[in-house]
């Protein structure tokens, strides 16, 4: 499986999210690239953020970006 500029994207955006609170969300507002946009459509379509604009974590999206920021723990090593 290949990564796409969109995954990419998704993964950009579940690395955003802060994961020591759970009660703080992310707002993407007008303004924002694009590409920040259509990831956070997508992710909510998905159905790991609450809102198409941000918002929070689902349950699913809180172990989706709990994966996504250690991966980037690790090859960041």
């Amino acid at each position: 499986m290949a990564f796409t500029a969109e995954l990419l994207a998704e993964v950009e955006m579940l690395a955003l999210f802060n994961l020591s609170n759970h009660q703080e969300g992310l707002k993407v507002h007008h303004d924002a690239a694009d590409s920040l946009v259509a990831a956070a459509n997508r992710l909510h379509q998905k159905g790991l953020i609450s809102l198409p604009d941000g918002g929070y974590l689902t349950s699913l999206g809180l172990d989706a970006a709990e994966h996504a920021q250690g991966l980037l723990t690790i090859l960041r090593s």
